[in-house]
């Protein structure tokens, strides 16, 4: 199968062929990547609800829909508990057939049929065990590590949109609004943060939205230092003043000229970010200060952990969990410096074919070969 010779890829496609040759970093994506997408379907995966069943000849989907439990001859109209053993012994039997999960857990469902006291190890019942109020570990971590990464997601796009308008406009426009800017950011910046969550938590009831807020106002400083930066150091290039002699206006130059030669330093933080937004989320859920009461939470199972010290399979599932989240982040994060990185040299994207610039290594010259008149191709 013929592939695209390096001389005519475009700078991102060599980017990415110049991270896949970083295995770790290209694995810790792939690997990311596939725990991100089953976290996303963990109801699928992990609940206490059948998928789909069959009562009496006709077709239920508990999943998406809640019933009574006396549609199954159950004696309430609440909701039915499917692990009832009476409505689970109802649904399955008598020709009636019910699919459930691999987990037959949710991240709230109390086990109240565990053979051991809770928090109880791992078993047949509970793959990892249960925490100190009886919940599935496996669900808990499941439907967390969803919070975290959606939240972690949602704070670094945020973060990028501010950072990249305010340090643009910063770099771009330089002069005073640069210097009323920066001012502006070591003031912004110098607000004890921690502090403000906690008055902000007192007054408001906690939630995922809050936290997006307050974390968002204060996250977009790092990156906005980088594209001011590299907007400083644009501005004052060949092209820019071409641009800017052909009649160009601001607004064209910045995002469709200067905003693609400096998102180097913006895509290389992301993985970065990313990960100090996940942590962030798993320190205040640990301190209480995080999402409301009854969300998964890394943090809070941290925490439980630390208050169970016995029950040794809450603190090392949910640790594990953690340090292999941020370890793919960070190994992410130092794939993509590498491949967007211009000091360094890539020989696995230098032309090949004769008359377009060989490299010493693909003429068969070594540095330290002396180079002789026939090596110049001039006749001896």
């Amino acid at each position: 199968m013929s592939q695209t010779h390096p001389a005519i890829l475009s700078p991102g496609q060599r980017a990415w062929r110049r991270f896949k040759r970083s295995r770790l970093g290209y694995w810790s994506f792939v690997l990311f990547s596939c725990m991100l997408v089953v976290s996303l379907f963990a109801e699928v995966l992990s609940n206490d609800k059948p998928l789909v069943m069959q009562y009496q000849g006709e077709y239920y989907f508990p999943l998406f829909k809640n019933y009574p439990e006396t549609q199954f001859g159950g004696d309430f109209v609440t909701q039915a508990d499917y692990l009832d053993p009476y409505i689970y012994q109802r649904i399955t039997s008598d020709g009636n057939w019910a699919i459930f999960p691999l987990n037959r857990y949710g991240p709230r469902t109390i086990n109240y049929y565990s053979a051991a006291p809770d928090p109880a190890p791992p078993s047949s019942q509970n793959w990892l065990g249960t925490d100190d109020r009886g919940r599935d570990l496996l669900a808990q971590l499941l439907y967390g590590f969803r919070v975290s990464a959606l939240f972690g997601l949602a704070l670094t796009a945020i973060g990028v949109v501010l950072g990249v308008l305010i340090g643009a406009m910063q770099g771009f426009f330089a002069g005073k609004i640069d210097l009323f800017g920066q001012r502006l950011i070591e003031i912004w910046s110098s607000l004890p943060e921690l502090f403000l969550l906690i008055i902000l938590s007192a007054i408001f009831q906690p939630s995922v939205g809050l936290l997006l807020v307050i974390l968002s106002i204060f996250g977009w400083m790092g990156l906005s230092d980088y594209v001011r930066a590299e907007f400083l150091r644009n501005r004052q290039l060949d092209y820019v003043k071409s641009a800017r002699a052909l009649g160009v206006g601001n607004w064209h130059l910045m995002w469709r000229h200067i905003l693609p030669n400096s998102m180097t330093p913006v895509v290389t933080f992301l993985p970065f970010r990313m990960s100090a937004a996940i942590a962030a989320l798993v320190a205040l859920d640990f301190l209480g200060l995080g999402v409301p009461p009854g969300t998964p939470s890394l943090g809070e199972l941290l925490n439980q952990g630390k208050n169970n010290l016995d029950a040794w399979w809450i603190g090392v599932f949910t640790f594990a969990v953690m340090v292999v989240t941020l370890l793919l982040l960070t190994l992410m994060g130092d794939a993509l410096r590498d491949a967007l990185d211009p000091r360094k040299v890539h020989t696995d994207v230098l032309p090949t074919k004769p008359g377009i610039g060989t490299s010493a290594e693909e003429t068969g010259l070594s540095l330290n070969t002396p180079v002789t008149s026939s090596a110049k191709g001039v006749m001896p």
